[in-house]
């Protein structure tokens, strides 16, 4: 890792290139030995090939957009709050970043599902736009 090669700004560089919707670019910033796990649905992707793979595959409609609206780095961890859509689709998954010599060599990623706000609370809360 380099100087200015934080894992911070390793991390801003992967969803730099994730926004490109060229998968395989992303390969670049990702350890050979990578692994991202989907603790929701007990999933788990090894290596980078198959992470680029899984995205290129995924099923949409029109390009992704990705949009960091947090991120908290400390030492070789990074957690972000992202926003991606592809017009249709629409999530705000939470990612676990760790970076190993200027490479992303874990990332553990929640996806929650948006839900209706409980009508009992109404009168104690404001709609988030």
């Amino acid at each position: 890792m380099t100087v200015v090669e934080t894992a911070e700004s390793v991390v801003r560089k992967f969803w730099s290139l994730m926004a490109t919707n060229d998968f395989h670019s992303v390969t670049a910033v990702l350890d050979d030995g990578f692994v991202m796990d989907w603790p929701q649905s007990n999933e788990r992707i090894r290596g980078p090939a198959n992470f680029a793979r899984m995205n290129a595959e995924y099923p949409t409609s029109a390009p992704w957009s990705f949009r960091i609206n947090r991120l908290i780095a400390a030492g070789t961890s990074v957690v972000t709050q992202v926003s991606v859509s592809n017009g249709i689709q629409s999530a705000e998954p939470i990612s676990f970043f760790t970076v190993v010599n200027g490479k992303i060599a874990s990332l553990t990623e929640y996806w929650p599902d948006p839900f209706p706000a409980a009508e009992n609370r109404s009168h104690l809360v404001e709609r988030i736009e």
